[in-house]
């Protein structure tokens, strides 16, 4: 094993740590077993569509079309599987931010993969996803992440995403214990959330590093881009980011082809693309070949102790905003960051425009009563395809 350090008669000390040697490479090969996994049969009907209006209550929903805005969270990678400290600290901070402007609250948290760590088992649900979220006042959506889903030879494959998430109905389920959260009812691992401002197409990536989509999933996305309104933005979720600075996963060269192929195919291009699997926060832009800009969100420090490093350029932190080409030469940059701190992004969507606020939450050694800070302020106008100023008003 080249990374790992030994020394004399049979010592060994341990492994250097990913950045150490150099650039990180996408494609490593891991102890587990990441081979592709056949997807479970869907729970609900074709399209697999879920209007937004049949979850919520209809007041909050009148409101969103009433203010013609939608207010949600963003994050990704939640569980707290080793250490639940910055988990439950994520969790508060977004139960905060109800109170902080009780005139908009929250309507969903969307969650961006790895629910439940390391491979999503109903035993876990409880202490990682019932318990932390008991006081979150809104519904959790979610796509699966690899770790929701790997390969365990006594477990089906995402049985404990498929029944707490695309639960046929809306019941209690025994592993949430004293907690009042009933299941979700999403139709399928992957699926849309319809919603009066914008429509969120979610994919399942699967386990493999870098993600692997196959038919009829593919068929599906290039269905939805081609079907779905256009008169609305359209966000594209899944786990494996296209784009990504860190030091130890990396943007997933097969995902950002795969996008590409479908958006050609269909002749529509998504608004914005949200990801998880990197275990901190960026806000990218690419540069497209019209004028405009896509925009870019990775949102994976929800909670996982573990948090991944941005790259350093010659041994230094890098200061954003920063440009770098990808493998086929498209124009990149990484608007900000945070890869120290864990944290949720709060969305708001109004008429085409998305405004994103990023809070990191305090570290478990600070003190609680410190609060979220805010990290990030963007706002993101999709029929132009480029950001707008922010504003004091």
């Amino acid at each position: 094993m080249a990374d790992l350090v030994s020394g004399s008669n049979a010592h060994v000390f341990g492994l250097a740590r990913p950045h150490a040697g150099g650039p990180a490479s996408l494609h490593q090969a891991p102890p587990r077993n990441t081979a592709f996994r056949d997807l479970p049969p869907p729970t609900g009907s074709a399209p697999f569509r879920l209007d937004l209006k049949d979850v919520v209550a209809p007041a909050v929903y009148e409101a969103i079309v009433r203010n013609r805005k939608l207010v949600f969270h963003l994050n990704g990678d939640m569980g707290g599987i080793e250490y639940a400290v910055p988990q439950e600290l994520v969790a508060k901070g977004m139960e905060d931010d109800f109170q902080a402007d009780a005139s908009e609250p929250p309507a969903f948290l969307y969650v961006t993969g790895d629910c439940v760590y390391f491979n999503g088992q109903v035993s876990e649900y409880y202490k990682q996803f019932y318990q932390p979220y008991e006081f979150y006042l809104a519904p959790v959506f979610a796509v699966p992440g690899n770790h929701d889903g790997e390969n365990l030879p006594e477990d089906q494959t995402l049985d404990g995403f498929v029944r707490n998430f695309c639960a046929p109905q809306s019941v209690k389920m025994p592993e949430s214990g004293d907690s009042h959260r009933t299941a979700m009812v999403q139709p399928n691992v992957y699926w849309t959330l319809l919603t009066p401002q914008a429509n969120i197409v979610g994919l399942y990536s699967n386990v493999p590093a870098g993600g692997e989509i196959r038919t009829p999933q593919k068929e599906w996305l290039v269905s939805e881009l081609s079907t779905l309104p256009r008169d609305l933005p359209l966000l594209l979720a899944l786990h494996h980011p296209i784009y990504s600075a860190d030091d130890h996963h990396s943007g997933s060269t097969y995902m950002k082809d795969l996008v590409a192929q479908a958006c050609a195919e269909a002749g529509r291009h998504p608004d914005a693309i949200l990801a998880g699997h990197v275990h901190n926060y960026q806000r990218l832009t690419r540069a497209n070949g019209d004028g405009g800009k896509t925009l870019f969100l990775v949102t994976g420090a929800g909670g996982y102790h573990n948090l991944h490093q941005i790259m350093k350029v010659n041994g230094r932190r890098l200061i954003p905003p920063a440009v770098f080409h990808d493998s086929g030469g498209d124009a990149v940059t990484l608007e900000n960051y945070s890869d120290d701190h864990h944290g949720f992004l709060r969305v708001e969507l109004s008429d085409g425009v998305i405004q994103g606020q990023y809070y990191e939450v305090p570290r478990p050694q600070e003190p609680f009563s410190k609060g979220s800070h805010l990290l990030d302020h963007f706002r993101f106008d999709f029929r132009q395809k480029a950001y707008l100023p922010n504003t004091l008003s």
